[in-house]
């Protein structure tokens, strides 16, 4: 039975409270005192996790990312890990009960160490011997004022000691700077308390995720200064933050701490929740730190240029927990071995974890796992995998038993056919026809325009259509002058009667096969600024004038240049009023990118599965590839990439269930999602070799080439949609408020 644990609400308050405490104290580094610790306990944070009702780990990765803020090195987490234990539940005896009472008091301050336990083997070693306490205990934290320290030795257990005598503490500075311990003890025990070798494990792996957390809050508040700096910095007559090169640079650091910030955040609530995939979590959350937080703090003191160096200046200090926050228990190596374990070792369908999507969600992923089951397998699926890439890309006939269900509507209103159903129903929905392989159906862009922007007419006419399988749209956007700069398109339409007439060209447009085109024009080409005098209209691709000349894609794909020469089209097909297109145009993409990433990641991590899958039976010069440490290095490495990218789709969606579609969000997860795409099929390349170069239907080609042409169609991911480059500037620019 769960525990009943605090709101997200009671966790705004606490969290609010602590950053006030923090603020009220001097800029400086904080000194950890005996008076500090007591008014620390005051405001209750020596007790977090005492009780169901103090919170569990959540709360403690909550206080440790304010402490690493306010650069406060009280050793808080190690007070909430003791509580977390309950120690006082396997031990009644008097002493501990009197211990950790002090401790909630302030009275009492520990340090926790698991000596040889520590993935580190210099973290140290303890035993107890002859009715004493022997240690030898490195990276002890606060040691010279604290007044107990709890100690795992072989058993296991956990044992308490009172500092004094038989216990001495030598100074080893780290990165320049006191604060760190190596601890003597031959000391007797105030308290000994059993724990099995599971569960110190996975203390290590709460520990680990906790110290994580101090140091993410580090590196967040030493970002938000470089933010602030950039937009008063002024060189060359204007502020540095609107130098490309520095937006593009902190809007890098953004994407990693908030890849960062929701794995941490996944895996402590995967660990108070009991969830049974929580360890696997806190690995990804724990590779994710160690790669990502020294790398932004490395940027973040770019940004600062020589003022970081100063010691008066915070950045040093948040400089150096980062670093000694992710190496504490033993830094990427374990977590990454984990992961990597957990698809290499395993024999069966092993997969990522599958989220809780909530009862509707959970349920809704049931009932689509069963129609694609019935309606997407056996020979019907094998027959469409032996097509083309090309061919492969849409199916009309799965398009309309698809439409049947009514599911291409799924988040629509109900007063268009839609089903009105949650982003999380929308979410599993996405999920299990990545998985399955199923083909696309449908038009969600031009769908959400007409829904927003048509009128009734167009909706009556269109939308069932979609609705029903029966038409898939092109989208005709770009031009030779006009790619991210759409603003400037020259395509244009001029009215004549009831009808306009267009001409113009668009390039690399997908979809041209589609029934209709939904296709970007210029109705005023004196509009200021530019963007206003762009129209929208839906344009059937049977129209006289038309001419397409299709390309083959370095993907194995197509796309067409589309000339429009005279193509008249009725009024009555445009959406919106004349001039409102780059409104129903921005809208509509912006729609589209709150879920493209999720779409993304999705493709990565099926891929990701299918190349764990070959690895574990395939051999390299009659040795298992799955032994390599190499190959383990790297599959652990992309499998908590990916995850990063999954806990970001399901951000996406928290918002969209919110009712809440921010665009820098929803850049955050395009361009992040993208790249990883890319860098998935780089890396496996490198693990297989020239044989996974061999394009589907050669003889030996790996997955069927699969991966290779990912590799090829990685590139399309970055581009389109708007180029990356662009959404950096747009994360910069709206999400840090950096200047245009």
């Amino acid at each position: 039975m769960l525990r009943e644990l605090p709101s997200d609400e009671d966790r705004q308050i606490l969290q609010e409270a602590v950053r006030g405490f923090f603020a009220d104290l001097s800029d400086r580094a904080v000194v950890v005192t005996a008076q500090l610790w007591k008014q620390l306990a005051a405001q209750g944070l020596t007790q977090i996790a005492a009780s169901p009702a103090e919170g569990g780990l959540r709360e403690i990765v909550l206080v440790q990312l304010e402490a690493g803020r306010a650069a406060c090195p009280a050793p808080l987490a190690d007070a909430g890990l003791v509580n977390l234990m309950q120690p006082a539940a396997r031990n009644e005896s008097p002493a501990l009960r009197a211990f950790l009472d002090d401790l909630h008091a302030g009275e009492a301050m520990t340090a926790l160490s698991f000596a040889s336990f520590d993935h580190d083997g210099a973290a140290g070693w303890a035993q107890l011997q002859g009715g004493n306490l022997n240690a030898e205990l490195a990276f002890i934290e606060s040691a010279d004022i604290v007044t107990h320290l709890a100690v795992f030795v072989p058993g296991p257990a956990l044992v308490i000691v009172k500092t004094g005598e038989g216990v001495t503490a030598e100074p080893t500075p780290m990165m320049g700077k006191p604060g760190w311990w190596r601890v003597r003890i031959d000391a007797p025990p105030l308290a000994t308390v059993p724990f099995t070798e599971r569960e110190v494990r996975d203390l290590l792996a709460v520990a680990a995720v906790a110290e994580d957390a101090r140091a993410f809050g580090a590196a967040q508040r030493a970002f938000e200064q470089v933010v602030a700096y950039a937009g008063e910095r002024c060189q060359f007559g204007q502020p540095i933050g609107r130098f490309q090169a520095i937006q593009h640079k902190l809007a890098n650091c953004h994407i990693a701490l908030r890849a960062v910030q929701l794995t941490i955040a996944n895996a402590a609530a995967q660990y108070d929740l009991e969830a049974a995939p929580w360890r696997w979590f806190a690995a990804a959350a724990l590779a994710t730190a160690a790669s990502s937080l020294r790398r932004v703090s490395l940027e973040t003191h770019h940004a600062f240029g020589a003022i970081g160096y100063s010691e008066e200046h915070e950045a040093p200090r948040h400089f150096r927990q980062v670093h000694v926050g992710v190496l504490r228990y033993g830094g990427q190596r374990s977590p990454v071995e984990q992961l990597a374990s957990h698809f290499l070792d395993r024999d069966g369908d092993v997969r990522f974890p599958e989220y809780d999507l909530g009862p509707a969600g959970n349920a809704f992923r049931r009932e689509v796992r069963a129609w694609l089951d019935t309606h997407w397998s056996g020979e019907r699926r094998d027959r469409h995998e032996q097509l083309s890439f090309a061919e492969r890309e849409y199916d009309r006939e799965f398009a309309r038993a698809l439409g049947a269900t009514g599911w291409i509507g799924l988040n629509w209103p109900k007063r268009f056919g839609g089903q009105e159903r949650g982003a999380f129903e929308q979410l599993a929905f996405m999920e299990e026809m990545e998985r399955s392989g199923a083909p696309r159906a449908g038009a969600p862009v031009q769908a959400a325009m007409l829904q927003v922007y048509g009128t009734p007419e167009q909706q009556q006419r269109y939308l069932p259509e979609i609705l029903h399988g029966e038409a898939i749209y092109g989208m005709g956007y770009s031009e030779p002058q006009a790619g991210s700069d759409l603003a400037s398109l020259k395509t244009r339409a001029v009215r004549d009667g009831d009808h306009y007439v267009i001409n113009g060209q668009k390039i690399w447009t997908t979809t041209y096969w589609g029934e209709y085109m939904l296709l970007a024009t210029r109705t005023d080409p004196n509009a200021s600024p530019p963007h206003a005098g762009i129209t929208m209209f839906i344009v059937p691709m049977t129209t006289s004038g038309i001419i397409i000349r299709p390309s083959e894609t370095m993907y194995g794909g197509t796309f067409a240049n589309v000339f429009y020469d005279e193509v008249r089209v009725p009024a009555e097909n445009r959406i919106g009023a004349e001039g409102e297109g780059w409104k129903v145009l921005t809208g509509a993409l912006a729609t589209e990118r709150g879920f493209i990433g999720g779409g993304i990641v999705l493709k990565v991590a099926h891929m990701f599965e299918l190349l764990c899958e070959y690895i574990r039976t395939a051999e390299r010069h009659g040795r298992p590839m799955r032994r390599d440490p190499l190959v383990r290095a790297r599959v652990g490495a992309l499998a908590a990439e990916i995850e990063a990218g999954r806990r970001m789709m399901v951000h996406c969606a928290e918002q969209v269930d919110k009712g809440e579609t921010p665009p820098d969000e929803a850049a955050v997860s395009k361009v992040y999602s993208g790249e990883l795409m890319e860098r998935f099929g780089e890396i496996a390349l490198d693990l297989l070799g020239p044989e996974a170069l061999l394009s589907e239907h050669s003889p030996g080609a790996i997955l069927r080439g699969r991966i290779e042409q990912m590799l090829r169609h990685s590139l399309m991911w970055v581009i389109s949609i708007g180029t990356n480059e662009i959404q950096r500037s747009l994360i910069a620019q709206r999400g840090l408020g950096l200047p245009r």
